[in-house]
């Protein structure tokens, strides 16, 4: 057992602290014993708190504060009028009696409830182990080590949390070279899975046996904590890295056997990142303000990262020192990311979309901006990916869809309606709900479906095209518009165009870039849009920046730009001003026309 005081079972099976662990074993005095020899017996020992009195209605509590108030008595006669008093009669009328297995917290409100002249009197406890005289402070301190206890545990593994490994490590460290100390960062492999399936219940039966499995496979020394939802670590203290990495193994090791849970056998798998502080450069400082605790798990986590890219179900270790940076940083965005909710660190920002043919802004694409009090600004290509890998996506795209809903509302209000493009991404069509969510949104916020549309983010593939396309058709029957995002980059395929239901589709911006010098490129955008057109589906050409491009698209018939010529994103107060500005641009293009150099598109052959 570490000072961390490591517990392996959760917190329903553990001992719970009560009324019996506190106090001390009373004395037992007959009630027919004489008033003036339990007089005695308080003056012979100066430290006697109180004695329990065997009474004809049950035990009672005498303290000394009681015996001395009834042998004083008024005039100092009180010996005198009790010279034949028994002991049972020195007990007043306000006796209370609590049971031994009386939980801490439970006994708090019962001493409150008392009258306030008796309140802070001692308590008599009853219990098989006999009666025990419990002082009411101790149960206020039992109370305060009670919630010291829960503010550093996990409630239900038992397990350590991370603030109290952060505040215990420095001493736990102290004595031992830091070559010699290490951390396992351990994320259990599609733990959503399990809980998706099986309910929360199963992964949180799931979660406590594993924190047992793995508190047997540590050494004395070493410390394990459970960091949150399934991620786990481990403290070495005294390990070299052989010995580190024979730890990483014995946990790898203990996930061969299967979780059962209610007659399901669960094949849950682990994924191990090793840091050891001597591997780190120089003392850490290169982290900024972390502190070495921070750094090693920050590396740890980097470690693991990589070892899931690699195939998951191993130990990972960064060999390569150069590349500590970047896979630190993506630790860091893992563990940021879930902050930027209560930071308030989410924004939109909005795109104009412009007719082609007339010039009109009709519509916006919500583009999402995260800035960290500690990252700045970080760009969504770097955090999405995060997101969809821990499955923070999900409460991500519910925010978008209720900010951009919000918005709309507000322009609509205005008398300006606009319909806002919203990404989605894959893994929110998983889930089975994105019909539902979408729609359920709207009527929230009172937006005619028209005006929102939902755009399918192309950059990741979409597993199961049948389920994603009940979905979006459900959508699109109800007025929601469907576009596919990105189209011409990854996955993107012409089988793709067929099996989703699809109002419009997003050309990526790498086709459009050469379309106003290369003819090649120039046609082939021209026989998508024309191959869209024929299917009913409209196009929208992304990334536009040039006056020639935009003449182009407006030959072969594309229906919808954005871009930097028309827009740069800005924020919902500068929509109205962007939007005019891209009709503006519109009119001098349309007067300018065939003065440049044109690029014909052949037919596709």
């Amino acid at each position: 057992m570490s000072n961390l005081e490591r517990v392996a079972v959760p917190y329903g099976r553990q001992r719970v602290l009560t009324l019996a662990d506190l106090g001390f074993e009373a004395i037992v005095l007959p009630g027919a014993m004489q008033a003036l020899e339990v007089d005695e017996l308080f003056r012979a020992d100066r430290n006697l708190r109180g004695v329990v009195i065997d009474g004809p209605d049950g035990p009672g509590l005498l303290s000394r504060d009681q015996l001395e108030f009834k042998m004083s008595g008024r005039l100092s006669y009180g010996r005198a009028l009790y010279s034949r008093a028994t002991a049972a009669e020195l007990l007043g009328d306000s006796n209370v009696t609590v049971p031994a297995g009386l939980g801490i917290p439970e006994a708090v409100p019962v001493i409150l409830e008392r009258a306030e002249a008796t309140r802070y009197q001692d308590l008599l406890v009853l219990g098989t182990g006999g009666p025990r005289i419990v002082p009411v402070s101790e149960v206020f301190e039992g109370l305060s080590a009670v919630f010291r206890h829960a503010s550093l545990h996990d409630p239900l593994t038992g397990l350590p949390n991370r603030r109290m490994l952060e505040l215990e490590a420095p001493a736990l460290t102290k004595d031992t070279d830091r070559s010699r100390i290490g951390v396992l960062f351990i994320d259990l492999d599609d733990f959503k899975g399990v809980n998706d399936t099986h309910g929360h219940r199963a992964g949180d039966i799931v979660l406590a046996e594993f924190a047992q499995r793995l508190s047997g496979c540590v050494r004395a020394q070493d410390t394990v904590v459970r960091l949150g939802g399934d991620e786990f670590a481990v403290l070495l203290v005294g390990a070299d890295g052989t010995e580190a990495g024979a730890v990483a193994d014995r946990v790898l090791g203990c996930m061969n056997e299967n979780f059962v849970v209610d007659g399901h056998h669960l094949d849950v798998t682990a994924t191990i990142g090793l840091a050891m502080a001597g591997e780190l450069t120089g003392d850490g400082a290169a982290e900024g303000t972390l502190t070495e605790l921070e750094a090693l798990l920050r590396h740890a986590d980097g470690a693991m990262l990589e070892a899931k890219q690699a195939g998951k179900r191993r130990v990972g270790r960064i060999s390569n020192p150069g590349s500590l940076a970047g896979f630190a940083r993506e630790a860091l965005l893992r563990r940021r990311l879930p902050r930027a909710f209560d930071d308030g660190a989410l924004s939109l920002e909005y795109q104009p979309l412009q007719d082609v043919a007339t010039g009109a802004v009709h519509g916006v694409e919500a583009l999402l901006r995260w800035r960290d009090p500690e990252l700045g600004q970080v760009p969504p290509a770097e955090f999405i990916p995060v997101a969809e890998h821990t499955g923070e996506i999900l409460r991500i795209g519910a925010w978008v869809l209720e900010a951009a809903c919000a918005q709309a509302r507000s322009w609509s209000d205005a008398g300006s309606p606009l319909k806002v493009s919203v990404n989605v991404s894959p893994l929110q069509l998983v889930s089975g709900t994105l019909a539902g969510d979408v729609l359920g949104a709207l009527g929230r916020h009172g937006i005619p479906a028209g005006l929102m549309e939902i755009e399918i983010t192309e950059g990741a593939a979409i597993l199961d095209l049948a389920g994603a396309a009940v979905q979006l058709r459900q959508l699109i029957d109800a007025g929601v518009g469907v576009a596919l995002d990105d189209y011409g980059t990854a996955h993107s395929t012409i089988a793709l165009l067929r099996a989703l239901p699809l109002t419009t589709v997003k050309i990526a911006k790498s086709f459009i870039d050469d379309i106003d010098t290369d003819a090649r490129a120039a046609t082939i955008v021209h026989g998508l849009v024309k191959l869209l057109q024929a299917a009913g589906v409209k196009t929208t050409a992304e990334g536009v920046e040039r006056t020639e491009q935009l003449a182009a698209l407006q030959n072969m018939g594309c229906d919808t730009a954005q871009g930097y010529l028309i827009s740069r994103p800005v924020a919902a107060v500068n929509v109205p001003a962007a939007a005019r500005h891209g009709i503006d641009c519109t009119a001098s293009l349309v007067e300018g026309l065939g003065k440049g150099p044109a690029v014909k598109t052949a037919p596709l052959k």
